[in-house]
């Protein structure tokens, strides 16, 4: 490290001196996901009112910006999420940060394109031997932004693990402006919601439809969590990961000799991600792991490289489908909770793979504020609500009563697979809905 450690001191600043890069009417990218700039956004809050303009675009913010905190009318700073987490979402229905709506797997391109970061500020692990400094947990968009940045602040947190990969998951120190040594904030942990016994009935069919050999996408949550415990049990065997967001399950699944990926047919091997979020479980396990591959989200994403591999099988959930089988994964009606993020890209990924399967788990019913029992599969979705997956790319839906399969289904043959597999409380009422929309007919022949 010696070669490199003088331009380090000579690049080596304070987090107050880093911010005062940032100028009126700048674009800030503040990182990705579990990677929060904690020492340079505390050090801009502090001269947010000096300035006016500034745009704050990140990925799933896992901590509230300490601008809003002192720019709370936004007079000065807004913010802008390409994925909202939990506390985005807060801070949405606060009016305090907005959604940027993207297909994920075309961030990278549009940031090229279409936008001009004038700061980065980047959360990464220590420098290493021959001057880079690792992306760690999340690889997705930062590369993009990086290359069209102006200005370029690395802060290093020696609690990031050093995650190997195939491109873009490191920059060298001749291309960085400054360093700051932040405080070394433990980074966030989403640890796995214990499964109950609906997300057992639903894992239950999903492990029907995986076979010897799938390349796997699971996401974060209960569901998932239950999946790599029940196919780490299981008698399959040489399963691949390919997937978005790596999550604990796959480490268990990789633990207990299951995961091989030696049926990939790219990345042979190699469990492939995006970016991580879990537990220190997780992270321990990424450091130096050079089973494990990050790449930037066009090539993760892209579903013209997921559908490479064999037998992609793609699980992820919903808020709501309708009759016509359009699927909504990021609101509740108009109020924003999520975003579209990689659904759409493994749905249609997975449907051009060989053997491959794009499925939505979702639990026929949820009650709302008011306790009362609602219907997630309904007539129509609800007014203002997002088509996620629209009716023509959507493949499987499973619930607690089973599959549901649209490919080559009319309209009317998909409203049947998706009443039989609804709540039994609620079949009547959809099957009059269906009648009045012309999408069901008198010969059908409901399951019992």
């Amino acid at each position: 490290m010696s070669r490199f450690m003088n331009e380090y001191r000579s690049k080596l600043r304070t987090a107050q001196e880093a911010v005062e890069v940032v100028e009126s009417g700048n674009h800030v990218f503040y990182g990705e996901f579990a990677l929060f700039p904690w020492a340079l956004d505390s050090a801009l809050a502090d001269r947010i009112h000096e300035l006016n303009n500034v745009e704050i675009r990140g990925i799933c913010f896992t901590k509230s910006p300490k601008v809003i905190e002192k720019d709370p009318e936004g007079k000065h700073a807004v913010v802008n999420d390409y994925h909202f987490g939990g506390v985005s979402r807060k801070l949405h229905d606060e009016n305090k940060c907005s959604y940027i709506p993207i297909t994920y797997h075309q961030v990278p391109r549009i940031v090229r394109k279409y936008l001009s970061p004038d700061v980065a500020f980047i959360t990464t692990a220590p420098m290493d031997n021959n001057g880079y400094f690792n992306f760690g947990l999340a690889n997705s968009v930062t590369g993009a932004n990086l290359s069209k940045a102006k200005k370029i602040v690395v802060e290093v947190n020696n609690n990031v693990p050093y995650c190997l990969g195939g491109n873009f998951e490191s920059i060298h120190i001749s291309n960085v402006d400054y360093i700051v040594e932040g405080d070394n904030h433990p980074l966030v942990e989403v640890p796995p919601a214990p499964p109950r016994d609906i997300d057992r009935k639903i894992a239950s069919y999903i492990m029907k439809e995986i076979e010897d050999g799938a390349t796997l996408q699971l996401g974060i949550g209960a569901l998932p969590n239950l999946m790599g415990q029940l196919l780490a049990e299981s008698d399959l065997k040489n399963l691949g990961i390919h997937t978005e967001m790596l999550v604990d399950s796959c480490v268990s699944l990789y633990e207990s000799g299951k995961v091989t990926g030696s049926k990939k047919k790219i990345d042979h091997f190699k469990m492939t991600y995006t970016f991580a979020m879990g537990t220190k479980k997780l992270y321990d396990f990424l450091h130096l792991n050079p089973t494990c591959a990050s790449y930037p989200v066009n090539y993760v994403n892209d579903p013209r490289i997921i559908c490479l591999n064999p037998k992609v099988t793609a699980i992820n959930n919903a808020v709501e489908v309708d009759l016509f089988t359009q699927i909504c994964s990021e609101s509740a009606g108009w109020r924003h909770v999520s975003g579209t993020g990689g659904q759409l890209d493994f749905i249609f990924g997975a449907f051009n793979s060989t053997g491959g399967k794009g499925i939505i788990s979702i639990t026929s019913t949820y009650t709302d504020k008011d306790g009362t029992v609602k219907s997630r599969i309904v007539p129509t979705l609800k007014p203002g609500a997002i088509v996620t997956v629209p009716r023509s790319i959507s493949h499987y839906v499973i619930t607690e009563y089973g599959v549901a399969m649209f490919k080559g289904k009319s309209t009317w043959q998909r409203a049947e697979a998706l009443i039989n597999i609804a709540h039994p409380d609620f079949r009547e009422w959809l099957i009059s809905e269906a009648e009045k929309m012309r999408i069901w007919r008198r010969t059908n022949k409901q399951d019992a």
